[in-house]
């Protein structure tokens, strides 16, 4: 029997969320792959290769213009379209459809050659199955932008979308089952996280025609009456009809193109529905990933506003240093990972002690319990920061493509490059930071009513629910405030020439 990485096709996988079977609430939902038009696209087998194709051109524009372009920052595509364009629309795709970037990644369209190349049997190493590697990436990857100063350097720029190719292709070249994405991606795992709180899931419309299925094409691929495989089906392990959550899924809809009873949905679903029911399996990596990615948030913003320097000058006297290394490293531990530990745990110290019901489960427990409420209070701090960017540029890739076809392709696009002519489309900064105080009003508010669900649906009364969510609500509230704080601050425009 033909089989996919050592997976026969007629294999049976457990689910990726806790239960055996995900439904959604129970109401009408709008089924994008039901609209016509664009069904016929996205069902098409080639249909995620197009896109990719279209962000891979943008990819390689990128890396020749940080190489050979203009390296006055706000100038060039490499670090105009990185760190203003992609971060903010990766920002608004969460939020109207959900992990859009996954599902049109450039970087593992060379992938069929990789696998080609290598004929890949190994599976992941079993003990880095989790998310801990991937959380270390994320944390590595904005401690890097900030002590380079990679919005401020389209050749560095360059060179780490090359970094991240290469990554990718090595591993796809080594490891079966689209490891890079699942384990290792630090911009996925962003993804990956964030869109547990969008708008659309991947589902099934009838459980039945599961349960009757023999093949379960839709993760094992379809395969012909030669034994050929026609269609791939989900290179994550994701089991349709036990798909819980947005977690770890890449929109890539294998699992509809390969499932033969057209029974495969991308339906829509209230924000943040995974998040109250608490979709998650119960894992410590993903807990404290939510926490760490959240705290991140409001570090990385720190970073673009005055007291930091002030911050960094006495730090480099305390440590008799001239190395800014030295100092970010402190920063970004304590900031982001060492106060929000203490922060978590001790919460859940403060529950075990109080509470009864709760003196026989681990601390590790009661923090996977709230951890949830971190999702949406994350998703506003990073809203916040990216749409700042983008809102006080938004134009600003236009005089970037045309240095970039002008002076280097050699054709000049759209005449001559015009830096004033986005200004009339930067808002007054008072509508910027009122959007950024409703983005992070949103999370917070939505955190705060996370916490007293997991609290009311883990307490049988009154005076408990109360012990358990206070002081998570007082963490909640104390990082939101702090947040908002640091957001009304003056604020780097970081590479953005209409500023």
């Amino acid at each position: 029997m033909s089989s996919i990485d050592g997976h026969t096709k007629a294999m049976s996988v457990g689910t990726n969320a806790k239960g055996s079977s995900s439904r959604l609430t129970a109401r009408p939902h709008f089924n994008i792959l039901a609209v016509p038009g664009l069904r016929q696209f996205l069902l098409w087998k080639h249909s995620r290769t197009a896109i990719q194709l279209v962000t891979f051109t943008l990819a390689v524009i990128m890396i020749i213009d940080g190489l050979t372009g203009n390296q006055m920052s706000a100038r060039n595509s490499a670090t105009v379209g990185s760190w203003v364009h992609y971060r903010g629309f990766v920002v608004l795709a969460l939020l109207l459809v959900g992990n859009l970037f996954c599902a049109g990644c450039p970087f593992i369209l060379p992938r069929k050659f990789a696998r080609w190349l290598g004929r890949p049997t190994r599976r992941w190493p079993k003990f880095l199955r989790n998310k801990w590697l991937a959380a270390v990436g994320l944390l590595a990857m904005l401690f890097t932008y900030e002590l380079f100063d990679l919005w401020a350097s389209p050749w560095l720029t360059a060179w780490v979308i090359i970094g991240y190719f290469l990554a990718a292709f090595v591993l796809e070249m080594a490891f079966t089952r689209d490891s890079f994405c699942m384990y290792v991606c630090p911009l996925g795992t962003f993804n990956f996280l964030y869109s547990t709180a969008s708008p659309f899931q991947i589902t099934n419309k009838s459980m039945d025609v599961c349960h009757n299925c023999v093949g379960h094409d839709c993760i094992n691929g379809r395969w012909d009456e030669n034994d050929k495989l026609i269609q791939q089906g989900c290179q994550l392990e994701l089991y349709v009809p036990t798909l819980n959550s947005n977690m770890d899924c890449t929109l890539c809809l294998d699992c509809a193109k390969a499932c033969p009873h057209d029974n495969v949905a991308l339906v829509s679903r209230p924000p943040g529905d995974e998040l109250f029911r608490q979709a998650w399996p119960n894992r410590i990596d993903l807990a404290l990933l939510t926490v760490i990615a959240a705290c991140l948030g409001l570090v990385n913003a720190f970073a673009m506003t005055p007291p930091v320097y002030s911050l960094e000058q006495w730090m480099a006297n305390l440590f008799h240093t001239t190395h800014e290394v030295f100092v970010l490293v402190p920063i970004f531990l304590v900031g982001a990972v060492l106060i929000p530990l203490a922060l978590v745990y001790g919460a859940a110290w403060l529950n075990r002690i109080m509470i009864a019901g709760n003196r026989a489960r681990s601390l590790g427990r009661l923090v996977m319990r709230h951890a949830y409420s971190f999702v949406p209070l994350g998703f506003g701090f990073w809203a916040s920061h990216y749409l700042f960017h983008l809102m006080v540029g938004p134009l600003t890739i236009i005089p970037a493509l045309q240095d970039f076809f002008g002076n280097v392709v050699g054709v000049p696009l759209l005449g001559a490059t015009n830096l004033r002519m986005g200004s009339s489309l930067v808002p007054p900064l008072w509508v910027v930071q009122s959007v950024q105080m409703l983005a992070m009003a949103a999370g917070v508010s939505a955190a705060l009513l996370i916490a007293w669900d997991a609290s009311k649906r883990a307490n049988s009364d009154g005076a408990s629910r109360w012990k358990e969510f206070l002081p998570w609500a007082f963490i909640l509230l104390l990082v939101g405030i702090l947040a908002a704080r640091v957001f009304l601050l003056p604020m780097e425009m970081r590479g953005n020439a209409l500023g």
